[in-house]
């Protein structure tokens, strides 16, 4: 059946190659005869490998298991390896002579197997083929002749008559207990056979014989009439008529057949794989993932298990110590000891026994870490093990957010562990072997995510290896106590004995007493469980007639594995055996069995040691013959392992002693580089798709041009399925095979590869792969590139599956800014996003200028890890730790040099109120609403002391201070203050106050031994900080009407500065208090700089800064600090020089106190109010009350974007329409307008308008300025040439403007006041256009409500919205209003279409309302907001040139895209900032934000979009959309051409289109 292989192997076995590749599935095909000129069976072991394939395959398939061809030939009929000792004797019996000397001459007895056996002896050259035929029919003929004496059954006397052919076909198809629908027989049958025979046929197609004998087809006929009366369904018959053609194998007929061959193979093949893929997708990817982890691990674990012998008393121990530890806090319990002790079969073993020792419902989870791909990082160890604990819990699993990120996955494995031992009856036993082989990164040999003290009914049992001195050194920093370390030592001589024999009855084996006289010999006092393991595969090759000379035990595992290697190399050639385990060795997670064969095959120095004496069997197709790598792989057995690594299983070293070995022996310098560059070869798929590689034959002086036939390597299979081998493997060995270009022009640099790996491995894997190789090449480009991920890293992070747009856009509008600069890289990959947007299937905003932080910009990096809102918030005195605390009362700690965390602090079941940080950053004091106070030490991450508070009744401490002089912590709520011995916990003293007079605030002056308290109404009281007692108690001045507020302590000064509700700033000593300044609105906090010379006041929007002076302290800078919303804290930097507020409006604001309070930054990206700060020199921390997330800031940072225009958030904005010249105002001087050249990148003028600006406005055609003040006028700048500014005069009524518009004409100006509309003609003149007196004026007349914005349009009608959310449209020339559909809140946007048809209206709720102005009626109503931001409407808006679209922006930092015709929702895109003015482009927008970006995009919209598209699938976010019922439209027309003027048009909504995204 040559021809048939051949073809099958050319045509059907890629087209099933690729049907499996596109459903996750790796294909392999098994044939041991393919490329075999010649058998090659010395040690006559092909059969019973052909056997164990098969039984692999059943095993392991998910398609087809077994493949039966079967012609008219029935094979080579092999002569038993193995005989049982009564069977030889029978067939002895039956023989005299020459015949029963042969029979004893090549087999022995060998009384070592179980039970005894006769042996075939190996054979070599030419003359064995003669000398088979008369072992076979000797055998055969003593065969019949035993069965006839009844000494054997008919079976037995078969089996010597048997072909391979038949062992095969038996094995995979006849003797499986039910019918199995992997296996399929492909029979070829011939007409008129006799007829061939009878010319004497040489066809090599049809396979004969000139002397067929009669009894091979007796057994041929019997097999096939077997076959088809008990499996005919799995039997596919094909005939082949005989013709003068059939001899030639490019006859018609003969490509016929061959073409329904490989249909039915292919057919079959996909059916069996498809059927395996519809029972496998009933089930979810990721509960699959976990159940294939559990069944690889449990497994091992069993496997381990088996052989397991001696430790009795180490056994003991660890159970006793788990009793012991059951019912309280306890550490965790670490194994140690060298590599090869057996750690993992003591792991493995106590894991076994652990439920008889805590009962039979204890939940069991076992991790051997490093086997699986899963169980090798700690980022998916954790979510893996959080989520098997939460099914075995029947708890709420994890959010997908927390999945996302380590730090996340951290806490909530600490609280799920505190959560299971307060509330389940159950205990848990968490198993990780072999901590060790972590990969490194999430700085998993820290340790930080182990949880250092195990609550009660929880354990976790830990091994590692003194192999690794560095993770043993970090184990023990984490968990110090020595009695939670137990060693695991050598096993005993007896063990070792003891071990061997297990080993030897599993593989029905056993010793000679001369050989267990030689192992003791060889190990008299023990030795290591790997040793005899080693030993043990040496030993199963003896035989009893084995020479003693020839018995041979290393005596440590380097020698026993370096006597493996040598055999191997005996047996397969030096050259096969080098590079098959340099191969293993450099993969990156090791290598499968059909990859290895495809590499291989790719080796030419490998298939040239193999076609050295003879041509290969295929002209068109060369490749490794897999009998060559079967034989290999089973000789190999003992040092090699499977894991589980990118859905595949894996070929690995079991042991990392044998990848120590084989890179000394093995892997020069020089051939790892070969072996890197093959692989990089294969993984890139550089000889796939029939691409021919040359190899020359030195023997034959021949170079051969064929196909390889290796599988292609596409970066996807499917729309759905990665090439994940591909993305796992072809940076690594592109990298060190030196291939630089290749890596960064086909990984580092290729957008399709970026997007590939962050969609099907996560973010993560593709910032590890550009850490890998930033390490060794030396390249800004790459840098900038890996920074640009972590940005890019907590939006994607976020979504459960993002959606390709939102990585193209990100990296282009963060990449933009560097094209210049950096081409090489990081212009090819702008280009090639540009080009995927281009083309993009569905509608999509494309940057074409950078406007997100680019890398190197003022964010340096995002902290997660809680899961709700951060509370407090406090650096270490050297600025080195962070510790923080949140709303669940989870606490962290990051070190702030490398921003990695170092430890989860669980514990307070309810939020944190405050934290302290002393000892040089040792240890920590916090507070929170459980009423508990906990003393942490910082090195181990642990509670030292948990105080709790009995009167629960009582408020909790808000307040902490710590005297480290005396030792004292102390604690104050509004009715107490507790002082606690640090290091012993002890209460020293108690001061309670009166129920009606509540302490607001308080102090420790730990100089002067005063605790210092003011209540409701400026009482003072002093105690006595040793002793607690009451000094003194006064009531304050002038502060009887105010409650305090905020405060802070001034210890040079021996002063308290404390905030009141009504306003009042006091300076408070034991002497009395002192007004400092009446502040105009509530004090909202005090703090001061770190030398006490510099104190700032929070109140209302506004920031004070003060100067201390001998008296106290003075106004330092002449303005306020003003922001856009209620100010909620700040702090001041070590030498002075700066400021830093945060505030309501979600921004941060840096202030440069040595050029009188300057704003010198805006950093905008926090998404939620501001409420706390941390600064540590250039380095910023943020948090938010509302978010679980600490964004870290760098204030020096690049600022050298040109489209970076200092704006500041207060300020009011305007926007050319081109976006070239951005208009604004600033803090300092709001008088002053500042024009920016955004091409430029700097200030081209400054226009001075007298009087405070509160708008803006530009007519580009007339090249006017619209300025409009709080003094009511509205000043009018030529922006052309210098002439006289225009003044329109202001109302009698003096009041400020609120807002302005322009129609699209720019033909006239409306000015909105709080009351008052006027209406203004701009007259075109030259050479600047004339504003006439208002053409037109109309008061509004609702009572309580000011008019907030205004659009005018070409006919004089004008549109305005109210603070109440009213909204109307006055028609001027007939002095008639129409009341339209109102918001529920304040109108915040008023825009109207280029054409004058449509205007929208958009409010402080995030509602937009599409309005069709020539009826007057509401045609859509639009809402898009994010449930989880706090800022909620909208600011902005615009209409394309074509006015298809609506460009809106919005205060939750979201731009979408509207379609006017339908009101649906197009496209959605975050710019982590607010957009303060968007105007339309010929092909998009442009707008400003308040960040100081211009975004200039353009939008793609294709004409049809997929029926699944969602636009905001990279959101988390609501929509919903309400139209116009059509069928009610004529009435409504009419109802407007007879001028209802009176109230609302009647309108009936109905809803159109719905979607929630959770």
């Amino acid at each position: 059946m040559a021809m048939e292989r051949e073809t099958l192997l050319e045509k059907a076995y890629p087209e099933a190659q690729a049907f499996c590749q596109k459903h996750g599935l790796m294909f392999e095909v098994i044939d041991l005869r393919w490329g075999i000129s010649e058998l090659v069976d010395t040690d006559h072991r092909n059969t019973q490998l052909s056997l164990e394939e098969i039984e692999a395959c059943q095993k392991l398939s998910a398609g087809p298991t077994f493949i039966g061809l079967l012609g008219d030939h029935y094979g080579h009929q092999t002569v038993p390896r193995l005989i049982a000792e009564k069977e030889f004797e029978a067939l002895t019996l039956q023989l005299s002579g020459d015949s029963a000397q042969l029979l004893t001459q090549w087999y022995w007895r060998d009384e070592n197997a179980l039970p005894t056996r006769y042996v075939l002896q190996p054979a070599e050259g030419q003359a064995w083929h003669c000398l088979e035929r008369r072992l076979a029919s000797v055998l055969r003929g003593a065969a019949r002749k035993a069965e006839r004496c009844g000494l054997l059954g008919p079976e037995q006397r078969h089996c010597y008559h048997k072909s391979a052919i038949e062992w095969e076909i038996e094995q995979g198809l006849l003797n499986t207990q039910e019918s199995n629908p992997g296996a399929f027989i492909f029979l070829r049958e011939v007409e008129d056979s006799n007829r061939q025979l009878g010319q004497g046929t040489n066809s090599e197609l049809l396979e004969k014989e000139d002397n067929l004998e009669s009894e091979a087809n007796e057994l041929l006929r019997n097999l096939k009439a077997k076959i088809a009366s008990h499996y005919p369904k799995h039997l596919k018959v094909q005939t082949l008529a005989y013709s003068k053609d059939s001899g030639n194998p490019q006859g018609k007929e003969n490509n016929k057949y061959l073409k329904q061959l490989c249909e039915q193979f292919t057919a079959v093949t996909n059916h069996q794989v498809l059927e395996n893929v519809r029972c496998r997708g009933q089930m979810s990817e990721e509960p699959r993932q976990l159940l294939q982890e559990l069944g690889h691990h449990t497994a091992l674990c069993l496997k381990n298990c088996r052989f397991f012998c001696g430790r009795q008393n180490l056994l003991d121990n660890i159970f006793h110590c788990i009793r012991q530890n059951n019912d309280k806090t306890h550490t965790a319990l670490i194994l140690y000891g060298p590599p090869g002790c057996g750690k993992t079969a003591v792991m493995c073993k106590l894991s076994e026994r652990v439920q008889a020792v805590l009962g039979k419902d204890s939940v069991i989870v076992i991790r051997l870490l490093g086997t699986s791909q899963l169980s090798s990082a700690v980022h998916s160890l954790l979510r893996d093990i959080c989520l098997q604990v939460c099914l075995a819990f029947d708890l709420p699993l994890p959010p997908t957010q927390t999945k996302q990120a380590c730090s996340d996955l951290v806490l909530f494995l600490s609280k799920l562990l505190l959560t299971i031992s307060h509330c389940s009856t159950q205990t848990l036993v968490l198993f990780l072997d072999s901590v060790e082989r972590l990969l490194p990164a999430d700085g998993a040999h820290r340790f930080h995510w182990l949880p250092t003290d195990c609550p009660p009914k929880v354990h976790i049992i830990i091994s590692v290896s003194t192999a690794e001195p560095d993770s043993l050194k970090a184990l023990q920093h984490a968990v110090p106590e020595a009695e939670a370390y137990f060693e695991v030592g050598p096993l005993s001589s007896e063990e070792g004995e003891e071990m061997l024999e297990m080993l030897l009855a599993s593989d029905r084996r056993r010793l000679s007493p001369t050989q267990w006289a030689y192992f003791r010999q060889s190990f008299p006092s023990g030795g290591q469980a790997l040793l005899f393991k080693l030993a043990f595969h040496e030993a199963r090759k003896w035989a009893s007639y084995t020479s003693p000379s020839e018995l041979v035990i290393a005596s440590t595992a380097q020698d026993a594995m370096h006597r493996l290697c040598e055999r191997l190399e005996k047996s397969h050639g030096t050259v096969l055996v080098a590079h098959v385990l340099g191969y293993i060795a450099s993969s990156r997670n090791g290598l499968s069995d059909m990859e290895l064969k495809d590499i291989l095959s790719l080796d030419d120095e490998v298939l040239s040691k193999i076609h050295r004496c003879h041509l290969p069997s295929s002209k068109t197709i060369l490749r490794l013959p897999p009998l060559h790598w079967a034989r290999l792989r089973s000789d190999m057995g003992e040092c090699l392992a499977e894991q589980k690594a990118d859905g595949f299983t894996l070929l690995c070293f079991a042991h990392r002693q044998f990848v120590e070995m084989v890179q000394n022996r093995y892997l020069s310098k020089q051939d790892q580089i070969k072996r890197h560059f093959l692989l990089a070869d294969f993984f890139k798929g550089t000889w796939s798709w029939g691409m021919k590689k040359p190899l020359m034959l030195p023997h034959f002086s021949r170079t051969l041009n064929a196909d390889r036939k290796v599988a292609p390597q596409p970066l996807w299979f499917s729309d759905t399925v990665a090439n994940l081998r591909k993305l796992s493997e072809l940076p690594f060995h592109l990298l060190n095979a030196g291939r630089v270009e290749e890596l960064k022009r086909d990984v580092l640099g290729n957008m399709n590869w970026i997007s590939c790996k962050i969609i099907a491995s996560g973010i993560e894997s593709v910032v590890d792969d550009f850490a890998m190789c930033t390490e060794c090449i030396s390249c800004p480009e790459l840098r900038l590139v890996q920074d640009t991920l972590l940005l890019l890293k907590p939006a994607v992070s976020s979504i459960h599956s993002p959606e390709v747009s939102i990585i193209y856009t990100e990296v282009l509008a963060r990449l933009l800014f560097f094209v210049p600069s950096y081409p090489e890289v990081i212009g090819k990959l702008c280009q090639q996003c540009l080009s995927w947007c281009s083309v993009c299937p569905y509608p999509v905003l494309i940057p074409l200028c950078g406007f997100l932080q680019p890398p190197g910009g003022p964010l340096h990096t995002t902290l997660t890890g809680f899961l709700k809102g951060v509370t407090a918030m406090a650096l270490s005195s050297d600025y080195r730790l962070l510790v923080a605390g949140s709303q669940d009362g989870s606490m962290l700690v990051w070190n702030m040099e490398v921003f990695e965390m170092l430890h989860a602090l669980p514990g307070h079941s309810a939020e944190v109120r405050c934290v302290k940080v002393f000892g040089k950053g040792t240890r920590a004091v916090s507070a929170a609403m459980d009423h508990s106070l906990r003393i942490w030490n910082l090195i181990s991450g642990r509670a030292r002391f948990i105080i709790q508070d009995t009167h629960m009744e009582e408020q909790p401490s808000h307040h902490l201070h710590v005297d480290e002089g005396h030792m004292i912590v102390y604690s104050s709520s509004d009715t107490k203050v507790n002082a606690w011995h640090l290091e012993t916990a002890e209460l020293i003293f108690q001061i309670s106050g009166e129920g009606s007079d509540a302490w607001m605030c308080s102090a420790v002056f730990s100089p002067r031994l005063v605790i210092m308290t003011v209540s409701e109404g400026g009482m003072l009281s002093l105690w006595n900080s040793n002793t607690g007692e009451l000094r003194s108690k006064c009531q304050l001045s002038g502060l009887q009407e105010e409650t305090p507020t905020s405060s802070v302590l001034i210890q040079k000064q021996g002063k308290m500065i404390v905030g009141f509700s009504g306003g009042s700033l006091s300076m408070i000593s034991s002497d009395g208090n002192s007004l400092l300044e009446k502040l105009p609105g509530r004090v909202c906090f005090v703090v001061v700089s770190e030398d006490e010379s510099i104190l700032a006041a929070g109140f209302e929007e506004y920031v004070r800064v003060y100067l201390a002076d001998p008296k106290g302290f003075h106004r330092f800078l002449a303005a306020d600090l003003e922001h856009e919303g209620t100010v909620h804290t700040a702090v001041i930097s070590a030498g002075n020089s700066i400021i830093v507020t945060g505030s309501q409006a979600a921004s941060v604001q840096v202030w440069s106190l040595s050029e009188q309070g300057l704003l010198t930054a805006t950093l905008d990206g926090m998404g939620a109010p501001v409420t706390l700060l941390a600064l540590c020199d250039c380095t910023l921390v943020s948090a938010s009350h509302s978010t679980p997330y600490l964004r870290v800031w760098n204030l020096i940072y690049n600022h050298q974007q040109k489209t970076l225009a200092p704006v500041p958030t207060t300020a009011c904005t305007a926007l050319s329409h081109g976006g070239n010249y951005v208009y604004f105002t600033q803090p300092e001087d709001r008088q002053k307008v500042v024009i920016w050249n955004a091409t430029e990148g700097e200030v081209c003028d400054t226009l001075d308008a007298s009087a405070r600006v509160r708008c803006l406005e530009i007519a580009e055609q007339n090249q006017l300025l619209f300025t409009g003040l709080t003094s009511g006028t509205v000043l009018v700048f030529p922006l052309n040439s210098r002439q006289d500014v225009t003044c329109i005069p202001p109302p009698e009524s003096q009041k400020p403007v609120n807002d302005m518009a322009i129609n699209k004409q720019e033909k006239q100006l409306a000015i909105a006041y709080d009351d008052l509309v006027l209406v203004l003609d701009i007259i075109p003149a030259d050479p600047c256009p004339v504003i006439d007196r208002p053409t037109y004026t109309f008061k509004t007349q609702i009572p309580g409500a000011l008019i907030s914005r205004v659009a005018v349009l070409a006919d004089y009608r004008v549109l305005y919205g109210m603070t109440s959310g009213d909204l109307f449209l006055y028609d001027c020339p007939r002095a008639q209003v129409f009341p339209l559909e109102g918001h529920r809140s304040q109108i915040s946007c008023l825009e109207s279409s280029h054409g004058e048809q449509w205007a929208l209206s958009g409010s402080e709720d995030s509602l937009q309302c599409l309005w069709d102005l020539e009826f007057c009626q509401q045609e859509h109503e639009m809402c898009y907001y994010k449930p989880t931001s706090l800022l909620k409407g909208i600011c902005c808006a615009c209409f394309s040139k074509d006015d298809k679209y609506l460009y809106t922006g919005s205060l939750d930092h979201s731009i979408t895209v509207w379609d006017v015709a339908s009101g649906a929702l197009l496209a959605v895109q975050c710019v982590y900032t607010t957009a303060n003015r968007i105007v339309p482009t010929a092909d998009g927008f442009v707008a400003v934000t308040k960040a100081g970006y211009i975004i200039r995009e353009k939008f793609h919209c294709p004409k049809t979009t997929p029926p699944r598209y969602n636009p905001h699938q990279n959101t988390v976010a609501t929509r919903a959309v309400k139209s116009r019922n059509k069928d009610r439209e004529n009435s409504s027309k009419q109802q407007y051409k007879q001028g209802n003027s009176s109230g609302s048009l009647t309108q009936s909504s109905k809803l159109s289109q719905t979607c929630s995204v959770v």
